[in-house]
């Protein structure tokens, strides 16, 4: 027989009770204040349940009803530069969060009435669950997406964790800040399974970063039984893997609740890192709408019964009554004005209409906003020196161009300390695996940060820093295929947050990729991106052909308040050619396409390693063709004023891509040309890509799968055949 020996977690692992001290510690004001909120969120929720059986609330209604405690018990005792995040069902930690931000004085409620802006809170909370323009994020987040900033309501989440990486970022800012703030993600016991939740907690364990992962372990995803999903049904066991103390906690308890998060808070206000606290409640109704859970089969009506009794308003006034602080006719008295103001802010969204309410039609969001705020109007941009190669006014020298991509990320660096790079071996191999961040780990030692592999981890807590507003975060995702690895926090996530949290909210990131089509890395390694991210909302898309043209739009791209996605190729890495001997400073214009050589036989439209592919093509065949470098691929980055002109000259189009038929940006485009400008074309658009499958790692198979000059030359010959000007091309 082996021997063996007990192995200990690094951290602690606690159930907490509440004491007498516990009660003594809070204190009549904080414990009366506290019931106050329970019943505001308790009467909010009431009325959405109403205003959903009356068919008011178009979409979800995921009340919260039963798990208060846990919301009220935990922001509490929270500063206002603290934040919070949550999840489809948030309603109450958005309220909790608010009401702190906003009650922040000692009176007495009891004997005060509700001020103007806790009113005005619950009527544009309201309004928001209900689509109306009013509401917080002007009806375009409806239940699910809640934000209020100012009040450190970064934002619910319809995404089961999807959230959670976004906290560890806000955590992340706070840290780099030198602030003693932090931040609580709040989830279900079911978001615990998913990849995003533990990439975070290693991330935040692995920086030390101020962040609370709030488990509300409910018993149930949708009808899911705890039991059912896992084995280890204490998921707050979850943050021992990760070295992060943790802590489970009737969450029925508000003041069992609050004596947890206080020990949480002394963890991450002094440095020491992220904490775990699962709160164990009930929700009383089903997973949506006002009916109960027995009714689905998923539950009995003995627990409901039984959950009923410990429901967080009767636990609370019982402790209340021991004390001697509050009554059943005080408790009574805030119950009745919660309702009423509830009642007042449903009466001013709506009218009576005989039985029935209907929203007042002058509430609803003006329809031609349908896109405002998708993206920025790119105004931080004005101003700024732009330049062309062929008009540039510095001296130019020879250089590859993954020197210039990292002189210009130094000369940034040095100038914007908010600026950090973040991916995973970015301070050694001389600067990753391609020498993009070559020298800049010596420099920025504490802004070079490489990260484990965990792409959805860091690539949502980069979004998570960018929606905070302090830093800038340049992620590099080593290959492009790993985007879908963080799919959904690079498109559910970053790419549609500023739309749905009502637009204001900027994004200021970028993220750097390559293409590494013929370099031998296979089906899971030789994607290129632009078809991909193009098909999202939120993004803009850059691939720089050129040293030059890489130094102007990575410029830009630091300086824009939008995602922007920067496509490198390996081709073009060692390639040497002209760049700027030592100003850096220029910028080109996002948005703004290049004619590299004009012509009238027909148009190239191209982009990256394929700009210098189809010249040769064209040279090769002698023909007077127009090549057009897109640089800019997003939807509303296309130079449509540059594409139409050459178009009305031509009459002829081909869009040249490397990689192949699947995924395709060409797809896109071309459907976008014809629809544009198709009185103007003599035939089809053409297209010149790759095969159906990704490249192989074969080199003969890899060769067949994408596209270069010999199969653009072959396109190119055929449109003039079959245009009756064969007679054109050297043959």
């Amino acid at each position: 027989m082996p021997r063996t020996q007990k192995l200990e977690p690094m951290a602690e692992w606690q159930d907490i009770f509440v004491t007498e001290a516990d009660w003594a510690k809070l204190g009549r004001d904080e414990a009366v204040k506290m019931h106050n909120h329970l019943h505001l969120v308790r009467a909010f929720e009431e009325m959405v349940l109403e205003m959903d059986g009356q068919g008011l609330i178009h979409g979800p209604a995921h009340s919260s009803i039963g798990q208060e405690g846990g919301a009220i018990g935990s922001i509490a005792p929270l500063k206002p530069g603290d934040q919070v995040t949550g999840s489809h069902r948030g309603h109450h930690q958005f309220i909790a969060k608010a009401l702190t931000y906003l009650d922040h004085s000692h009176a007495d409620p009891l004997t005060t009435q509700l001020s103007g802006d806790i009113l005005t809170l619950l009527q544009k909370s309201l309004a928001e669950i209900m689509g109306l323009a009013q509401g917080y994020c002007k009806g375009r987040g409806g239940s699910m997406h809640l934000r209020w900033a100012e009040a450190g309501a970064l934002g619910t989440n319809a995404i089961v964790g999807g959230g959670v990486p976004f906290a560890t970022g806000a955590a992340w800012s706070k840290k780099r800040s030198g602030t003693d703030e932090a931040v609580f993600s709040y989830f279900g016991e079911g978001a615990a399974h998913i990849g995003s939740v533990p990439e975070a907690m290693n991330l935040a364990a692995l920086w030390d970063l101020p962040v609370c992962f709030f488990i509300e372990n409910n018993g149930f995803a949708v009808s899911t039984s705890v039991e059912e999903e896992t084995r280890e049904t204490r998921v707050s066991s979850r943050g021992l893997a990760f070295g992060i103390p943790s802590f489970r906690v009737d969450g029925m308890d508000p003041v069992a609740v609050r004596a947890t998060t206080e020990r949480a808070l002394e963890i991450m206000r002094s440095g020491k890192g992220p904490a775990v606290i699962e709160a164990v409640l009930y929700r009383f109704f089903h997973h949506g709408g006002g009916m109960s859970a027995s009714a689905f089969g998923y539950r009995n009506k003995e627990d409901e019964i039984k959950w009923r009794e410990r429901d967080p308003l009767i636990v609370m006034l019982d402790g209340l009554k021991q004390q001697g602080w509050l009554d059943d006719d005080g408790d009574a008295a805030l119950a009745a004005r919660a309702r009423v103001a509830m009642q007042q802010a449903a009466s001013a969204l709506t009218i009576d209409d005989g039985n029935k309410r209907t929203i007042i039609d002058s509430h609803w969001p003006d329809p031609a906003q349908r896109d405002a705020g998708l993206r920025g109007q790119l105004s931080e941009l004005n101003g700024k020196r732009f330049e062309e190669q062929e008009t540039f006014s510095g001296a130019q020298t020879e250089m590859r161009y993954v020197e210039a991509a990292a002189e210009v990320m130094n000369r940034r660096m040095a100038d914007d300390a908010r600026i950090f790079c973040m991916g995973e071996d970015i301070h050694r191999l001389k600067g990753g695996t391609n020498g993009v961040t070559k020298g800049l780990a010596e420099k920025y030692p504490d802004r070079i940060i490489p990260t484990p592999i965990a792409e959805a981890g860091f690539s949502g807590l980069a979004g998570g820093v960018a929606m905070s507003g302090t830093y800038r975060p340049v992620v590099e995702l080593m290959y492009p295929d790993f985007s879908l690895v963080a799919a959904d926090q690079l498109f559910n996530q970053i790419g549609k947050a500023r739309l749905m949290f009502g637009g204001d909210a900027a994004m200021p990131l970028v993220f750097r990729t390559k293409i590494a089509i013929g370099a031998g890395y296979g089906s899971q390694h030789s994607m290129d991106p632009a078809g991909l991210f193009a098909q999202w909302p939120g993004w803009r898309i850059v691939a720089p052909s050129t040293a030059f043209d890489y130094v102007g739009l990575m410029n830009a791209a630091l300086t824009c308040e939008d995602p922007v996605l920067v496509i490198e190729h390996v081709d073009l890495y060692t390639r040497k050619m002209q760049g700027p001997e030592t100003d850096y400073d220029y910028f080109i214009p996002l948005g703004k396409a290049k004619v590299v050589k004009e012509g009238i036989a027909l148009t190239i439209l191209t982009y990256s390693a394929m700009v210098t592919q189809s010249c040769q093509a064209a040279a090769s065949l002698g023909l007077d063709a127009e090549i057009i470098d897109l640089r800019s691929l997003d939807r509303a980055g296309l130079d449509w004023e540059t594409i139409g002109d050459s178009i009305k000259k031509t009459n002829n189009v081909v869009v040249v891509e490397q990689g192949p038929l699947t995924v395709s940006y060409g797809a896109m485009l071309t459907d976008e040309i014809q629809r544009r400008y198709f009185d103007y074309l003599d035939q089809p658009v053409q297209r010149v890509h790759g095969g159906e499958s990704s490249p192989s790692v074969s080199k003969v198979l890899e060769r067949a799968a994408f596209a270069m000059a010999p199969e653009i030359e072959a396109q190119l010959r055929q449109m003039m055949i079959d245009t009756g000007r064969g007679d054109l091309i050297v043959m």
